[in-house]
């Protein structure tokens, strides 16, 4: 069976596609960046399969040959480490106070996502056993651009303005678009075969014992806590979906380019209205 790395391991995409390795029966290395706290990692140490097959290797987005460790010898490496951001919270202010300063959003955002994936991408080269990285996007990296309403509908060809997500305090989206052109532009001067999946608004049950960032935002508008419902129609897809996706890039030798992964789309109004019938008690935004 072959072996497997997982960037980024507790992760809520990155668990499930450790999860899903597993149950195949492959091997698998998971990156974290403390092996030793329990309270995050434990949850994958339980997992079916990882007494025998899972390993636990630290590893840092920001850090120059961090991942040497956790490639060498592994014949492919999904890459899905990387700080997220929602990408809704169009006010800057708000931003600015979660993250603090401008500063702490490149450090906290930007750079890991960037830097992150030329760290990974560069400890693959180096690894000559590795013939396929999948790495992890977001259709935001597709969907934000001026001439949406013209292009569309949109495909894999389209990519987002990154000075329509900087006007437009689009952070992660700004993020996720360079990190991905970096990703594609070192793949051709490195050699190394990269499929990219993008998806969109990824749900499901979680399965780690930290919340997502997607997860505090639906939360947040449950819970009456954010002041308003995002005025916007979004592409949502079951994390079933996207760990399916992410394997069959990595195993079908025909699978190449960016993969689009997505199912319903909808606006938020209407997903406020499902959430409300099934759990009427919540205080839920109105606005």
């Amino acid at each position: 069976m072959p072996e497997y790395c997982v960037t980024g391991g507790t992760g809520f995409i990155a668990s499930y596609i450790v999860k899903a390795l597993l149950e195949k029966g492959s091997t698998v290395r998971a990156t974290v960046r403390n092996p030793g706290d329990m309270e995050k990692v434990n949850f994958l140490l339980e997992m079916n399969g990882a007494k025998e097959r899972l390993k636990l290797v630290k590893a840092d987005l920001l850090e120059d040959g961090s991942f040497n460790d956790a490639v060498q010898g592994v014949d492919g490496v999904f890459h899905t480490a990387s700080p997220v951001l929602v990408p809704y919270d169009t006010n800057i202010h708000a931003i600015v106070k979660m993250t603090e300063t401008l500063l702490a959003l490149q450090a906290t955002l930007i750079d890991p996502c960037i830097k992150g994936t030329i760290n990974v991408l560069r400890s693959c080269s180096k690894a000559r056993s590795v013939k396929r990285v999948v790495l992890t996007s977001s259709c935001s990296s597709i969907r934000y651009r001026n001439d949406v309403e013209q292009v569309s509908p949109l495909n894999e060809s389209h990519w987002s303005d990154p000075e329509y997500c900087k006007h437009n305090n689009l952070w992660y989206a700004y993020a996720k678009t360079l990190g991905e052109k970096e990703a594609w532009r070192l793949a051709k001067e490195l050699g190394i075969d990269l499929v990219v999946v993008n998806p969109s608004f990824v749900v499901g049950p979680l399965i780690s014992p930290q919340p997502t960032s997607t997860l505090l935002m639906i939360l947040a508008i449950i819970k009456g806590l954010r002041g308003e419902i995002p005025n916007t129609t979004l592409g949502f897809v079951h994390i079933d979906d996207v760990v399916a996706a992410h394997i069959i890039a990595m195993e079908e030798s025909r699978a190449a380019g960016r993969i689009i992964c997505s199912s319903s789309v909808t606006h938020w109004s209407e997903i406020i209205k499902m959430l409300k019938a099934k759990y009427p008690s919540y205080p839920f935004e109105e606005k």
